[in-house]
This record gives C-alpha cells, sequence and structure tokens, in this order.
C-alpha cells in the first residue's frame, strides 16, 4: 500500500478535520477565559480535573494521572501546577500513605475562580460549535460532538 492510497487519503483528511475543529475550539475558549477571568485552557482544565478529586478511595490522583488528563506531559503539568500555585489557586501536600507521592488540591480562591469560569467555557464552546457547524467540511464532526455523551458516574 502507498501512501497515496485513498484509505490513507481519506484518514489523513479526517485526522486533519478534527484538528482543526479543536484547534478552533480550542482557540475560541481560550481567548474567552483569558478576557474574562485570566486563565488559559490549559490551565482550567487543570482546576476542572483537581476540583473532582474526593476523598474516598482512589479520590486524588497522582500527577501522571492529572497529566493525562490534562494532556501534558508530567514535566509540564508540575509547571502548571507550581503557576496556578503561586498564584494561590491550588496547594500541594504529601500522599499521607507514600510521602513519594505529591497530589495537589483546589484551594477556595480556586474554585471560585473556576465556578466563576464555568459560564464563559461552556458559552465559548457553544459560540465555537455553531461558528464551525456553518463551516460544509466541520458540520458533520460537529453534529458528532454534540451527539457524545458521557456516562455519569452515581455513588452508591
Amino acid at each position: 500500500m502507498t501512501a497515496t492510497a485513498p484509505a490513507l487519503t481519506a484518514l489523513a483528511r479526517g485526522w486533519c478535520t478534527l484538528s482543526l475543529l479543536h484547534g478552533r475550539i480550542e482557540s475560541h475558549i481560550e481567548h474567552a477565559l483569558q478576557a474574562k477571568h485570566d486563565l488559559s485552557v490549559r490551565e482550567y482544565s487543570l482546576l476542572d480535573v483537581l476540583s473532582r478529586q474526593h476523598d474516598g478511595e482512589g479520590g486524588h490522583l497522582q500527577m501522571k494521572q492529572v497529566a493525562d488528563a490534562v494532556v501534558l506531559s508530567q514535566s509540564a503539568t508540575t509547571r502548571l501546577v507550581t503557576r496556578l500555585e503561586d498564584r494561590g489557586l491550588l496547594s500541594r501536600y504529601l500522599c499521607l500513605t507514600d510521602r513519594r507521592g505529591i497530589y495537589a488540591d483546589v484551594t477556595e480562591a480556586g474554585l471560585k475562580l473556576l465556578d466563576a469560569a464555568r459560564p464563559a467555557n461552556e458559552a465559548a464552546l457553544r459560540e465555537a460549535l455553531e461558528e464551525a457547524a456553518a463551516d460544509p467540511q466541520l458540520k458533520s464532526l460537529v453534529r458528532t460532538v454534540e451527539m457524545v455523551r458521557v456516562p455519569t458516574v452515581v455513588a452508591a
């Protein structure tokens, strides 16, 4: 099979379209969060991920898990945690059962900022999807994104 085979070309076109949609959405959200809340998309994502931790078994995320959730390297995640910690939005603490483990948690100031930023994030996402849906190249992909439903986990 050659690099110009139709299946590979279609696959590459699909990936480029998905990448284009992602870039447009992320850029739109970035501008809204920066303008209204002085937050980047990555900072918002990190606060959001950490805000959903809980005290039960498996509730505190290790830095590797956090890095995976925000799609950054561990070193980039550590730098991001440090920036947010310097702003008073996160705090770090040692794991009680394994002193080598370091966790991060959202402070009250971080939770307030996150709560204030959620509507801007949601509105920017909606606007970006509406704009993208007007592009014939992206319309079907936007419909697919809008149909995705993440199952809600209900505590027992």
